[in-house]
């Protein structure tokens, strides 16, 4: 993790750090939680019909020079009808839970370019996932004078020259959309626990074309960088299978130890949804939607998850037949089963034998009806995680507004025998608005436009037919996802939830470092610059009483100095000392040794090797007195004891 340069001597040294996550600003009544008692409505959902899914990830096939995948067609005929409920959930107590980690973002200015803040990291890059339109742009994201985190996307444009993570290749190309991404990838991880954030949507309830979305990854893959998504997201099999041994990167079948990783343990990055929201128009029972209780706008819970079911899927737009999809799914009020959506064919460029080595990746998902309110008001979004133990299999639970969403049982998950279970991963945050053709536009070109170029501010119709109606003159006004805070509970009584990105358990700093040109761009020299603390400019005389940028975030943050420069007090980073500094209260790594890349000492010494280096030795020994007698250097005397105070 870079931190700063002092964290980063406690992390190589193993010392104990005396610090923690949890923004000052936090209300007292915030700093512990309660889990919640899911309650299920008894009524099943109601079946839905739907065409050809988006493609939620690149992973799926880029072009169509890439081998195609076997099909998706059930071999048992799906049912025109949801499943019967399944059983019900256990009967469970509530348990305490305390804060780990917070951010209030009640300090307005705060930038999150990479160097400038210690929990977050704002991406300045091309994202070339899911067919995006966008640009990520550090400067579409700052925190407001009301307390909030803004994400603001834009019609803007963005000439990229760089590699493309997809194709592999140079490539220029113009993005006509700018937005924003922020990540705690490798700065703040959590294993275990609860997640929410208070959130106001961005954009027009009926107006398709925006993709926010609140969701986790496993620490091994950073999003948008392709490379280290490859055969490991979104892995979440631990155990050696006969698909796992040529697909998965890091599978359970290696008996030999590297980047201090565990043998015979499966590693990866599954992806956690809290929540990816599609907007629009479409009703429940029409369109696409025919069949189902949901419609537009809507969110989507989802657990993404390989390996999948490589055979007798459920075909997409029809409900599971019976033993095709996942036992223990629980889906609360105004839910339905996501049958749009059931995951994604994996192929990678570059493969030499694609039977082997692709895969099928499933997403577990539940799409929740949403309305106007929660693009005009607060709501909150929660996620409750339970990893796997010797007395559970763990679980997912989605709430929003302390309503349950959706429930996983890892029961179900690990009851489909396929080696996934319940992620034990370390995860980090991300927060997101995508602009992309495969989310909310419409599902058919209209008549005579060629859906190949997407441009608000083009004066030919060519460029702008493809948009839902009504999003160019959305765009118009900035549309912003705005962010009151983000928290981070756990479990103290589980020995099982940790606050780290490297965890005993699940070890990542190693493997990262090992493969740093997969985590990022080709003129980054590493893939996290060190945070920047103090040093910006700033103005003296607005000192007294002011918390402003230019003040260095007032007396209690920092001081402006005779030069103009921002010095922060201890515990504030970035350049104005706007931001809480954040580090992990233990460092779990222990220090690399050289047996690390594999060079292993000889268990005993060869007395040959011991008599060169004791020569060695005596040599430079009598080096240091040569030059003591001959070059004139001689002791300085202690001083007279008249002279000695």
């Amino acid at each position: 993790m870079q931190l700063s340069l002092l964290h980063y001597y406690f992390g190589l040294f193993s010392f104990v750090v005396v610090a923690d996550w949890v923004d000052p600003d936090t209300p007292s009544a915030a700093l512990t939680t309660e889990s919640y008692v899911p309650r299920v409505p008894n009524t099943p959902p109601t079946p839905a019909k739907t065409s050809k899914p988006h493609r939620k990830h690149h992973y799926a096939y880029d072009d169509d020079t890439l081998s195609r995948p076997p099909s998706s067609s059930p071999s048992i005929p799906p049912s025109a009808v949801p499943s019967s409920s399944p059983t019900a959930i256990p009967t469970q107590v509530s348990r305490e839970f305390e804060l780990v980690f917070s951010d209030e973002f009640n300090t307005p200015g705060r930038s999150f370019g990479d160097g400038n803040d210690s929990r977050w990291t704002a991406l300045d890059k091309n994202d070339y996932t899911n067919d995006a339109l966008h640009y990520y742009s550090p400067n579409n994201v700052a925190t407001n004078e009301e307390g909030q985190l803004v994400i603001t996307s834009e019609a803007a444009d963005t000439d990229v020259i760089g590699f493309d993570d997809v194709k592999r290749e140079d490539t220029r190309v113009t993005k006509h959309f700018r937005s924003a991404m922020i990540q705690s990838w490798n700065k703040f991880c959590f294993t275990g626990g609860i997640l929410e954030a208070e959130v106001i949507l961005p954009g027009k309830p009926k107006v398709g074309g925006l993709w926010p979305a609140f969701w986790m990854l496993g620490n091994l893959a950073r999003h948008t960088y392709v490379g280290s998504s490859e055969h490991i997201w979104p892995w979440s099999s631990t155990v050696c299978t006969s698909k796992s041994r040529d697909s998965q990167l890091v599978s359970g079948c290696a008996n030999s130890v590297h980047y201090g990783m565990k043998k015979r343990l499966g590693r990866g990055s599954p992806e956690v949804d809290v929540f990816e929201v599609q907007p629009g128009p479409i009703k429940a029972q029409e369109g696409v939607f025919f069949y189902s209780s949901v419609g537009q706008p809507f969110m989507s819970a989802s657990y993404q998850v390989a390996p999948g079911r490589p055979v007798n899927r459920p075909g997409p737009g029809t409900w599971p037949g019976p033993g095709q999809w996942y036992e223990g799914l629980k889906g609360g009020r105004n839910t339905s089963l996501n049958i749009n959506f059931y995951g994604n064919y994996n192929h990678f460029r570059g493969d030499f034998d694609p039977a082997r080595t692709d895969y099928w990746s499933d997403a577990i998902s539940y799409n929740r009806q949403l309305n106007a309110s929660y693009f005009k008001n607060p709501h909150i979004y929660r996620l409750e995680w339970e990893i796997p133990s010797n007395e559970t299999d763990g679980y997912l639970r989605w709430y929003l507004d302390s309503e349950l969403v959706l429930s996983i049982n890892g029961t179900g998950v690990i009851a489909a025998g396929l080696g996934s279970e319940i992620s034990s991963e370390p995860m980090y945050i991300l927060l997101n608005t995508a602009i992309s053709k495969q989310w909310g536009f419409p599902k058919k070109c209209p008549d005579n436009c060629p859906c190949k170029t997407y441009d608000c501010n083009s004066v030919q119709w060519t460029e702008t037919c493809g948009f839902s109606e009504g999003f160019c003159d959305m765009m118009k006004a900035k549309p912003e996802f705005k962010v009151n805070w983000v928290r981070v509970y756990q479990d103290p009584t589980n020995e099982l939830h940790k606050v780290g990105c490297s965890t005993p358990e699940r070890p990542t700093r190693q493997f990262i470092n090992a493969h740093e040109k997969l985590y990022k761009s080709v003129d980054d020299l590493h893939p996290l610059k060190g945070i920047q603390t103090g040093r910006g400019p700033c103005n003296p005389l607005l000192q007294e009483g002011n918390s402003s940028k230019n003040a260095c975030g007032g007396p209690e943050r920092g001081s402006c100095t005779d030069g103009r420069v921002c010095e922060c007090k201890p515990g504030w980073t970035g350049s104005h000392c706007l931001a809480h500094f954040g580090s992990d209260p233990k460092s779990y790594d222990r220090p690399d040794k050289i047996t690390d890349l594999g060079f292993i000492l000889p268990a005993v010494t060869p007395v040959a090797l011991v008599v060169v280096l004791g020569a060695l030795a005596a040599m430079m020994a009598g080096v240091v007195l040569w030059r003591k007698k001959f070059d004139g250097w001689s002791k300085i005397p202690d001083a007279h004891p008249r002279y000695k105070k």
